[in-house]
């Protein structure tokens, strides 16, 4: 069987996947100059830099089908950095910011996202798709005489109001009457045609900025290479490598739920480095994955590289040959496909069951969401749900550990321990024992316990210290393989008088249990 009848057997429709990477490539035109006007730098280089990385993260990246470019989470960050600093350094800035992903990616950090709760992620997409739609609210406004920016009224309104709803009932009901094209490919095409046919006064991309130019060139970033120029740019190109990181592979991780399909973590954070580095080469401003034209792709039937090869190839040659038509698109079609794109990424069945899970997840939904839209910081927002989510957590299983007591025929007392021992379960762990009253013989058994981390060791130094004071003698059985390491690589720190059996061997028979 040849390659190619491989992908046709995998689903690969070369069609679909042309037509969903044109499609892509439109909408990616208003977005990377409006993410270019974000960071204070010229419209070429967001399209420069949308190209550069589209194309090698379709070529290398670790999930086919997920487009990246340009984002606006990675201009927010540099916008002080052009200001202060100037350009120059924002192109050194990248170049850092793609070894860092670089590195995060040789020692195989990335599966660390598989740690991000789902209530976090529900949030995630939640936020993003707020944001999505709000930032298209830019195109109701207008500049008036004064200087200010107003709201659009009358005629203007009733344009780009229509057009957006019509183009978005284009995408909503085309599929139910063929998929043999793209819906979101036709709907641009025919609201642009009726548009331009019919020469309707409306904003279109061209009353944005010009993207006519040439090809990017190789440049060197004009900076002194000194340590106070790397300590300038540090700060800015960790925050960036990680925002670009974790919107990466997040959005990588909900391209794998809608397509059944499961991407390489590590594989894209190495595609990401080596993007953006380029980039920096080509006198970009970084990026990363971009979930909603991520969305549009794999719902137009884009699955594999291809179409993000083409999306790449066909921003560029908008910008090399075709700017005098590309600039002639409506905005007003453009708004409505990404409303569309904010309607799909919408998380609406996060909506469904806020009355069926804890308390806390539903809290974690609605603060990560929160911080993305208002602060437009996924990196702290992310941060912040794991962080929650994490506390939660550790409370809850603390509140599972608890002590079954006994004394069996020779007079020892039994404390048989359930639930992890751990920071969090401590002072529940040290409230079990009765010190003073308890016979000269106790056994703590941790058969359905285990000893989790280095405050765990430390509550047992002290347990068995504070029966040492009395004269009383503590043996430990059942402890597991990985209790016992964990036990011996402290040794050096915390001494834990066992007083018998050094290899926490103690057997049964040595002292009989009774039930």
């Amino acid at each position: 069987m040849t390659l190619f009848n491989k992908l046709r057997a995998n689903g690969f429709n070369p069609k679909n996947e042309i037509l969903s990477g044109l499609t892509v490539a439109l909408a990616l035109v208003p977005e990377a100059v409006a993410f270019s006007l974000i960071a204070n730098v010229s419209p070429l280089i967001g399209l420069y830099s949308a190209f550069i990385i589209g194309l090698i993260t379709a070529l290398i990246g670790g999930r086919p089908g997920m487009i990246s470019g340009a984002t606006g989470a990675v201009a927010v960050v540099v916008v002080s950095l052009v200001a202060r600093h100037g350009v120059e350094y924002l192109f050194a800035a990248v170049v850092l910011m793609g070894l860092i992903q670089i590195a995060v990616g040789v020692l195989k950090l990335g599966k660390f996202i598989r740690l991000v709760p789902h209530p976090v992620m529900f949030g995630f997409v939640n936020g993003l798709a707020i944001v999505i739609a709000m930032a298209q609210l830019a195109q109701f406004k207008t500049i008036n005489a004064q200087g200010t920016e107003t709201w659009l009224t009358g005629t203007p309104l009733w344009i780009m109001a229509g057009f957006a709803l019509l183009t978005m009932a284009i995408i909503h009901f085309l599929p139910k009457l063929t998929k043999a094209v793209p819906s979101s490919l036709v709907a641009l095409v025919v609201v642009s045609a009726f548009i331009i046919f019919f020469q309707i006064p409306t904003r279109t991309v061209g009353d944005i900025a010009s993207i006519a130019g040439g090809l990017p060139e190789f440049h060197l970033p004009l900076v002194p290479l000194t340590y106070e120029t790397f300590a300038i740019i540090f700060p800015y190109s960790l925050i960036m490598a990680m925002v670009g990181l974790i919107e990466s592979l997040l959005t990588l991780t909900v391209i794998d739920e809608m397509t059944e399909t499961r991407g390489n973590s590590n594989q894209e954070a190495l595609a990401q480095g080596i993007a953006n580095i380029t980039t920096g080469f080509f006198g970009g401003m970084g990026g990363c994955a971009m979930i909603g034209q991520s969305i549009i792709n794999v719902s137009s039937g884009g699955r594999f590289r291809l179409s993000g090869i083409v999306a790449a190839v066909g921003l560029i040659s908008f910008v090399l040959v075709g700017a005098p038509l590309i600039e002639q698109v409506p905005m007003a079609a453009l708004v409505g496909l990404m409303f569309m794109v904010a309607i799909g990424t919408f998380e609406w069945a996060s909506l469904k069951i806020i009355r069926k899970v804890p308390t806390t997840d539903v809290i974690v939904m609605v603060l990560v969401a929160g911080v993305t839209v208002l602060f437009h910081n996924l990196a702290v927002a992310v941060l912040i749900g794991v962080v929650i989510s994490a506390l939660a957590f550790a409370w809850e299983n603390a509140k599972r550990i608890r002590a079954r007591k006994h004394i069996d025929a020779n007079g020892a007392k039994h404390y048989q321990i359930y639930g992890p021992l751990f920071f969090g379960s401590i002072a529940a762990f040290n409230e079990k024992f009765e010190i003073l009253s308890d016979p000269d013989q106790v056994i703590i058994d941790f058969k359905e316990s285990r000893v989790v981390d280095h405050s765990a060791i430390e509550a047992l130094h002290k347990i068995t210290e504070r029966y040492a004071k009395v004269g009383k003698t503590v043996r430990l059985l059942h402890l597991s393989p990985d209790c016992h390491k964990l036990l011996e690589k402290a040794s050096a720190i915390i001494e834990v008088n066992y007083y018998e059996d050094p290899h926490y061997n103690v057997a049964t028979d040595q002292l009989p249990v009774t039930s």
